[in-house]
């Protein structure tokens, strides 16, 4: 009689991992550089590279126009726009970009519900939260600080007064290190609500333009109507109002406000809590979504 085979053993050469185990730590690194990367398209397709790359490049132009300018032109002293104005002059950019990546960024993981995937390694809410938002702050800092780099450089090649231009650019840094916070952090917090990526571009541009109209025809009107205390007042509802007061208060900025005068340095306070406390929200939304999203 023939022996039984339907039932066999392989032995399929599995072995035991015996490398070193990296961890938390290395696995929140892992994931922040390569939100970073995919922020800048790197590491994705070439067709994912080019609008990032085009809005980078259009950020630095206005600042090597600049340079060239301070540089070619003889008898100037100081270059034609603030450090800390720059990013309020290009925020439209910013806000395209911002728009675009962010949804990149979380809408996917959410759409293919693959963040579970994520949590069955050593990596827990707060880890995929903290990557996800201090990549987006990185990728936004990187857009804003270059062209100030940039005009820094410009500055000093045309031998204008050093002391002078890096107070400007110490200022302007710290400028676009909270816009980057704060844009970082809503812009996450709205492209978080839907996994669709479209949704997610028009809910973060109607975050950014609808307040700031909102706001710029109030305080419009107020100006023409002789209620100067309101200006101040109002410009706490738009997320680039606020960087505009803060910086005007206690940056050295000059302020976009109608009649050019923002807040003082009292309301400018104010200013700069609701900016700490939107930042402080925004991650607080995040870990909410997440506690969701992570099942």
């Amino acid at each position: 009689m023939a022996p039984d085979t339907s039932t066999q053993i392989h032995n399929i050469g599995y072995r035991s991992y015996e490398g070193s185990r990296l961890g938390r730590a290395y696995a929140r690194t892992s994931l922040y550089s390569q939100s970073l990367r995919g922020s800048y398209g790197l590491g994705r397709s070439a067709k994912s590279k080019v609008l990032p790359m085009i809005l980078f490049g259009v950020m630095c132009v206005p600042a090597l126009i600049m340079v060239a300018v301070a540089i070619a032109v003889p008898g100037n002293t100081d270059l034609p726009i603030k450090y800390t104005t720059y990013a309020l002059t290009t925020q439209v950019i910013i806000g395209l970009y911002l728009a675009s990546q962010a949804p990149q960024s979380v809408s996917r993981d959410l759409r293919f519900k693959t963040v579970p995937l994520y949590f069955s390694r050593p990596i827990e809410r707060v880890d995929y939260v903290l990557a996800k938002f201090a990549a987006m702050a990185s990728a936004l800092f990187i857009l804003t600080a270059v062209p100030l780099l940039i005009m820094f450089i410009g500055a000093l090649l045309a031998k204008f007064d050093f002391a002078h231009q890096a107070k400007g650019f110490g200022q302007g840094l710290v400028s676009v290190l909270l816009l980057s916070l704060l844009f970082a952090g809503l812009g996450l917090v709205m492209a978080a609500l839907t996994p669709r990526r479209g949704f997610g571009v028009a809910a973060v541009i109607g975050m950014l333009i609808i307040p700031f109209g909102a706001v710029t025809t109030v305080q419009a009107v107020a100006y023409n109507t002789g209620s100067t205390d309101a200006i101040q007042w109002m410009g706490l509802f738009s997320p680039i109002t606020l960087i505009d007061g803060v910086q005007t208060a206690f940056l050295g900025g000059a302020s976009a406000f109608p009649g050019g005068e923002g807040p003082t340095a009292g309301i400018g306070f104010v200013y700069l809590l609701v900016v700490l406390g939107l930042i402080a929200g925004s991650y607080a939304a995040l870990m909410a979504r997440y506690r969701k999203a992570g099942l």
